[in-house]
């Protein structure tokens, strides 16, 4: 892809690949579909299956390590996570979606509002 999108407002004008959010995908899914092949059957998930190397899913992540804290829309294959957009957790979201550092998955109220930003089905 090109140059990382890093506003919402950026991300809104992008409606082919808001058409490629995964909604229901976490970083811990992606981690067993795409960096520990197979393992997913063992989960009884068979929805997200990969079978080929062109396989992908675009999903978002917070990333609460530091403050700021943000939203990241990834492109997760077997070969490479690439990020396509990055931008600032709205402070509305802060407590709630980051009580300790780490990785999550958008979740809850804070999907809720972003779907509707994205204006995503």
């Amino acid at each position: 892809m090109g140059e990382m999108i890093s506003s919402l407002e950026g991300l809104k004008k992008e409606r082919k690949l808001i058409n490629e959010i995964d909604w229901e995908m976490t970083p811990e899914m992606a981690v067993r579909m795409y960096l520990e092949w197979g393992n997913i059957w063992a989960h009884g998930d068979r929805r997200h299956v990969v079978r080929s190397k062109k396989d992908y899913s675009v999903y978002f992540v917070i990333n609460c390590w530091a403050s700021p804290s943000y939203i990241n829309l990834i492109r997760m294959s077997s070969e490479e996570a690439e990020d396509l957009a990055k931008f600032e957790l709205p402070q509305a979201f802060k407590k709630p979606a980051c009580k300790v550092k780490g990785i999550y998955a958008l979740e809850g109220e804070l999907r809720d509002w972003m779907r509707k930003e994205l204006n995503a089905a």
